[in-house]
């Protein structure tokens, strides 16, 4: 829901949430064969039955003030807050249909919030039609805390196991200051930024009263430009420096128990990765055709990168920071729209990396390619009804320890309109064919594993009903999962 409050023709107070409630039932079976050189020796599987509940919340309060002088010049100041909550049980029994080992009994709780604070200043002011100064500031505050128990089924009575049970909080504050200046002309147009971040994070295990607390600040330039060589041919150069700074789920030493087998941990030593990307493009008009090509190279220093460690049957994944990445790359995209009613999009990226890093002294250094490839035809069908296709492919790609598979999968969606749009209906289905799988193999000097794991086929279909002006926005049916 949301409401608009026009103080005068300059001014404008706007209130807005939205509540979302998602019930989560899941089954599934794990079979488990051990075995020596000459035959099978034990033989279990696993049972697993899950339920959780995950509320979500947003509500964001916005006041924008324009000026008479220039429609371009105005201030806007926004408070933001997401709240997401889970709760989850899963029940596991493994029965055994060969060998000594006893069925056994296990249930897992996790009790999961986390809550987001943004709040926001921008300021745009118009020098002329051609210079465009843009500024601002933003806090950013995340607070979570994940409850997890481990029990075990013993003598007639839940044992909780103090070894995978825990309580683990993080808190992070991210301080920006921005400003932008911008210049475009007739043909040339050229725009500088530059973005300094003060990060100060905070974890702690609280069953083990472990703490790591990271503050660090960084400057992050970019600098871009175009020239219109025609009215239907531009180039595009850039620069700009990124940070991707490592999650609850990178930073958590505990993070996923499924079985006794295969363990992923978090790592609350983490750094940030930092990437400077450099870019050329060029966009063509022909008709009712576009089309961008670019080619780019993005060195990334401290790469997050999972390594596996395998020891008495037991794997268990955590994240590292392994040395760096250099990228060079070609991406390509076009859209047709031969007719009103059709609409068809493709895009390609292909990119040839280089690693290098040392993890324990073994080098980790190697090189490898991936590329990627995506089309969609949008359909605006009678009775205001649309229909869109898409299908996607990512190729083999190579990673520290791992090859991970290709996948080709198909998405389909139909969205219809009601009373003048305010009201409306939207299917869709994910991974038509379940096709989209994880597979992996990890050949290493003392192991060798392989992964294969798969989502399935999802289906969602939802109403959305608009009141006052405009039309009701699109249902996603997008699932938060934790």
């Amino acid at each position: 829901m949301g409401t608009d409050y026009h103080i005068n023709d300059l001014n404008v107070l706007t209130l807005s949430g939205n509540y979302a409630f998602e019930s989560e039932r899941e089954t599934s079976i794990q079979n488990y064969t051990l075995a020596n050189e000459q035959n099978s020796t034990d033989a279990w599987a696993r049972n697993e039955k899950t339920k959780a509940s995950n509320p979500k919340w947003q509500y964001e309060l916005q006041y924008k003030k324009d000026f008479k002088d220039n429609k371009e010049r105005n201030l806007l100041f926004s408070a933001l807050g997401r709240s997401f909550s889970k709760d989850k049980n899963s029940d596991f029994i493994n029965t055994t249909s060969l060998g000594s080992i006893p069925d056994a009994m296990q249930r897992i709780g996790t009790d999961f919030k986390q809550a987001e604070y943004t709040f926001k200043v921008d300021y745009t002011h118009p020098f002329s039609k051609k210079v465009m100064l843009e500024t601002g500031a933003q806090y950013v505050i995340n607070d979570l805390s994940n409850d997890y128990s481990v029990d075990n089924f013993v003598d007639n009575a839940w044992i909780n196991d103090a070894n995978f049970s825990n309580v683990f909080d993080f808190n992070q504050g991210v301080l920006g200051v921005y400003s932008t200046l911008a210049y475009e002309g007739e043909k040339w147009g050229l725009k500088a930024g530059l973005r300094l971040e003060d990060t100060d994070l905070k974890t702690e295990l609280v069953t083990t009263s472990e703490k790591n607390n990271q503050k660090y600040t960084n400057l992050f330039p970019s600098l871009h430009t175009s020239y219109k060589l025609t009215d239907n041919f531009s180039l595009q150069a850039g620069y700009s420096k990124r940070v991707f700074r490592p999650r609850l789920w990178h930073l958590n030493p505990f993070f996923s128990f499924r079985d006794n087998f295969n363990l992923r941990t978090g790592n609350p030593s983490l750094s940030p990765e930092f990437t400077d990307s450099f870019e050329l493009n060029s966009i063509y008009h022909l008709g009712d055709i576009s089309f961008n090509f670019g080619i780019y190279h993005r060195i990334t220093t401290d790469v997050i990168e999972r390594i596996t460690i395998f020891s008495e049957n037991v794997s268990t994944s955590l994240p590292q920071n392994i040395g760096t990445n250099n990228s060079t790359g070609l991406e390509f995209n076009m859209k047709y729209n031969p007719v009103k009613w059709f609409t068809f999009m493709a895009d390609m990226n292909f990119n040839s990396f280089k690693r290098d890093g040392i993890f324990e002294r073994t080098s980790f250094d190697f090189t490898g390619e991936q590329w990627s490839a995506k089309v969609t035809g949008k359909f605006k069908l009678p009775a205001k009804f649309a229909f869109e296709i898409r299908g996607d492919y990512r190729s083999e790609v190579k990673t520290v320890q791992q090859v991970i598979g290709d996948n080709l999968f198909m998405n389909l969606g139909l969205r219809k309109k009601f009373l003048k749009g305010r009201l409306n209906a939207n299917l869709s289905v994910r991974d038509v064919f379940a096709s989209r799988r994880r597979q992996s193999i990890t050949d290493q000097a003392s192991f060798y594993r392989t992964s294969n794991s798969q989502r399935g086929r999802f289906v969602t279909f939802g109403l959305s009903f608009g009141f006052g002006k405009g039309e009701a926005m699109e249902f996603s049916g997008r699932r938060g999962h934790r």
